[in-house]
C-alpha cells in the first residue's frame, strides 16, 4: 500500500516537472516565434547599414565619361550610373565600375561615395522634381568639368543605434566593472566581519533590487540636470555603472569566495604580500568567474531602456562626445520603446527585438563558453 502511494506520489511530481518545463519552453518558443514572424520580414542590407534619418549631402563629382557596354537606357554615360524613377524620385539604380561618383567629395571636400538608391535631388541648378527620366539624363549629361549634386541617402538603418549601444556598453563597463572588482575585492579580502560589513551587504543588495527606472530618475536629475551633462552617453554610462555595482560586486565576491584558501597561505608563506597574493594568484584563479559577471553586465546594458531614457534620451544619431548636444543617443532598447510608445511602428520595432535576441543569445553562448572553460580549468579535465 506504502509502495502504491509512493509511485502515485513520485508520478504526480514527475508529471508537474514535465508539464513545469513543457510550459516553459512553449512560452519562449511562443515568444520567439511571434518576434521573428513579425520582425524577420523587416530586416535586410538596408536595415542593417543605413543611417535611421535620411542623410542629405551636397556632393561636387569630376566628370569622366565611362563608355563601356552598358546598353540601359536610362545610362548616365558622363557618370558611369544609370537611373531610375522610384517614388517619384531620381534614384541610382547601378553603378558603373571605376565611376566618378565614387570619388565625390561633401561641401566639407570630405570624401563622399554615392551608392545605389542614393536619390538624386538636384544637379546644379536643375531641380529634380516632376521631371522625368530622360530628362533627368539629359540634365546629368549637360555640360564638362564638375557637376555639383543635392543627394539624399534614404534612411531606415539602425547602425547610430548599434554603435551607440556599444559605446554605452564600452563606458559602462570602463566605470563599473573596475569599481565593482576592487569592492568585492576589499569585501573579501580586507574586511573584517562585523556590522560594518553586514551594512555594506545589506546595502549592496537593496540597491541590486531597485528598480531601474529609479535610477533613471537619479541619472537625470544628478547626471543630465546638476551636472549639466544634457542627454549623454556620458550621463547613461555613469547612471547604467551605478545600477550594474551591485551586481559586479556580488558575482565577484562570490567567484573570490570560490578561490581555496591554500592558494592564499601558500603564496603569504612564500613571502608574497597582501598586495601581491591578491594581483599574481587571486584575481587570475577567479579570472574566467569574474568575466562571465561582466558579460551578463553586458546583457543588462542592452537590455536596459528606462534608465537610458532620462539620461542618454531617444535621438538616433551617433554620439560625436561624450556630453552636449551631440551626445544623446538612443539604443535599440531606446529606440525600440520609442517606436512602439511614439508612432506605433510595430514592424521596426520587432525587427530591432530580433537584433536584441541575436545579441542576448550570443552573450548567453560567451557565457556558457567561459564557464565551461573555467570549470574545466578547475577539475584538470
Amino acid at each position: 500500500m506504502k509502495r502504491n502511494r509512493r509511485k502515485i506520489h513520485d508520478s504526480i511530481l514527475k508529471g508537474l516537472i514535465y508539464a513545469s518545463t513543457t510550459v516553459t519552453i512553449g512560452i519562449l518558443v511562443v515568444i520567439m516565434g511571434f518576434v521573428l514572424y513579425k520582425g524577420l520580414p523587416g530586416i535586410n542590407i538596408n536595415f542593417l547599414t543605413r543611417m535611421w534619418d535620411n542623410e542629405t549631402t551636397i556632393v561636387d563629382i569630376n566628370r569622366n565619361p565611362v563608355t563601356g557596354e552598358n546598353s540601359e537606357e536610362n545610362y548616365v554615360e558622363s557618370l558611369g550610373i544609370t537611373i531610375a524613377l522610384e517614388d517619384e524620385n531620381i534614384i541610382i539604380k547601378d553603378i558603373e565600375k571605376d565611376s566618378p561618383v565614387e570619388d565625390g567629395l561633401n561641401i566639407k571636400e570630405v570624401p563622399y561615395e554615392l551608392k545605389e538608391k542614393d536619390i538624386i535631388a538636384k544637379a546644379d541648378k536643375v531641380t529634380f522634381r516632376d521631371i522625368t527620366v530622360e530628362e533627368a539624363v539629359a540634365a546629368l549629361n549637360e555640360g564638362t568639368g564638375t557637376i555639383r549634386l543635392k543627394v539624399t541617402r534614404p534612411g531606415g538603418g539602425i547602425v547610430p543605434m548599434v554603435i551607440s549601444t556599444l559605446y554605452i556598453i564600452l563606458l559602462t563597463l570602463l566605470i563599473a566593472a573596475p569599481v565593482g572588482i576592487c569592492a568585492a575585492i576589499y569585501l573579501n579580502e580586507y574586511a573584517k566581519p562585523g556590522k560594518v560589513l553586514n551594512i555594506i551587504r545589506f546595502a549592496i543588495q537593496n540597491l541590486a533590487g531597485i528598480p531601474s527606472i529609479i535610477y533613471g530618475l537619479f541619472g537625470m536629475l544628478v547626471f543630465v540636470q546638476n551636472l549639466k551633462m544634457q542627454y549623454s552617453i556620458l550621463a547613461g554610462g555613469l547612471t547604467l555603472s551605478i545600477m550594474l555595482l551591485p551586481t559586479i560586486i556580488s558575482t565577484t565576491e562570490e567567484t573570490l569566495k570560490e578561490v581555496p584558501n591554500v592558494y592564499r597561505q601558500g603564496s603569504m608563506g612564500l613571502g608574497a604580500t597582501k598586495l601581491q597574493t591578491i594581483s599574481k594568484i587571486i584575481l587570475p584563479s577567479a579570472l574566467p568567474g569574474i568575466l562571465v559577471a561582466i558579460i551578463l553586465s553586458i546583457g543588462r546594458i542592452v537590455g536596459e531602456s528606462a534608465a537610458l531614457i532620462w539620461t542618454a534620451g531617444t535621438v538616433a544619431q551617433i554620439p560625436s562626445s561624450l556630453v552636449g548636444s551631440e551626445a544623446g543617443a538612443a539604443t535599440l532598447t531606446t529606440k525600440m520603446y520609442w517606436l512602439i510608445k511614439e508612432s506605433a511602428d510595430l514592424e521596426a520595432a520587432t525587427s530591432i527585438a530580433v537584433v536584441l535576441l541575436a545579441l542576448v543569445i550570443l552573450l548567453n553562448m560567451v557565457s556558457k563558453l567561459i564557464t565551461r572553460r573555467f570549470l574545466r580549468s578547475r577539475t584538470g579535465k
